[in-house]
């Protein structure tokens, strides 16, 4: 079974490394191009775009697959609304893997936001160090709040995002647990964390860290996707395909 994966997630990478050893199913990994050095996975990958929605459609058709799973991150809607409209369009069975969005829990001092625009104004006007784990392409949102100090983390280089004003780079992949993110935020004197809730354990160490830090957190909330079959466990997409698979024998 010809399976085309939209990955970029921990995990896609997870699934793709449960999937890789069985020789029943012929797994493409897609990944969008956004960092230089991508994880090496162990089944064929595909980098870059497919040109919308027709051209994933088209893809589909061309390469036969069989199953299309969308592992992309919460924030990805638009690669998310275009798996949807190509799934209908090529006749592909989709599912789509979703981590539940973090929810407050007690000690947590959260401004949520519907968008990064939004997450600058909410820090306020006051000048303020801030730790800013909002991904590199949206940075130069937080160029209209120059009188913060940033600690900025992303996977590949900040580059000129936020030219001419005070940022701390750091260069790093998770997971991050709370110990050393909480260490982080002491060391640098963070006084309030900007972030998305990206859902799932991987980075959730800093809101663990500024809830035990008393930090307040500025959080843009999850936006709304395609309503699609949908599971957050890979044993669950792994049911689902081997299921698929019956159906398609007759079995």
């Amino acid at each position: 079974m010809r399976i085309l994966i939209l990955g970029g997630t921990t995990e896609a990478a997870a699934l793709v490394r449960r999937l890789a050893d069985r020789p029943d199913h012929d797994v493409t990994l897609s990944l969008a191009g956004r960092t230089t050095a991508p994880l090496a996975l162990p089944v064929r990958t595909r980098i870059g775009g497919f040109g919308g929605a027709e051209g994933l459609a088209a893809y589909l058709r061309e390469h036969r697959i069989a199953a299309l799973i969308d592992a992309t991150h919460p924030f990805a809607r638009l690669i998310s609304r275009n798996a949807a409209a190509a799934s209908r369009a090529a006749g592909v069975p989709l599912l789509a893997v979703r981590r539940p969005a973090w929810t407050r829990a007690p000690g947590d001092d959260w401004r949520e936001v519907d968008s990064v625009a939004q997450a600058v104004p909410a820090l306020g006007d006051a000048p303020r160090k801030v730790f800013l784990t909002v991904g590199r392409l949206e940075l130069a949102a937080f160029a209209a709040a120059p009188q913060h100090r940033y600690l900025v983390r992303t996977i590949e280089p900040v580059g000129d995002a936020l030219p001419g004003i005070d940022v701390t780079p750091i260069e790093a992949r998770g997971p991050f647990g709370a110990a050393d993110e909480a260490a982080l935020m002491r060391a640098h004197g963070v006084e309030v964390l900007a972030t998305k809730n990206s859902g799932g354990a991987a980075t959730y160490g800093k809101i663990e860290a500024a809830r035990a830090l008393g930090l307040p957190v500025v959080i843009v909330r999850q936006p709304a996707l395609p309503e699609v079959a949908q599971v957050s466990r890979i044993d669950d997409v792994l049911a689902w395909l081997d299921a698929h698979r019956a159906t398609e024998r007759g079995v």
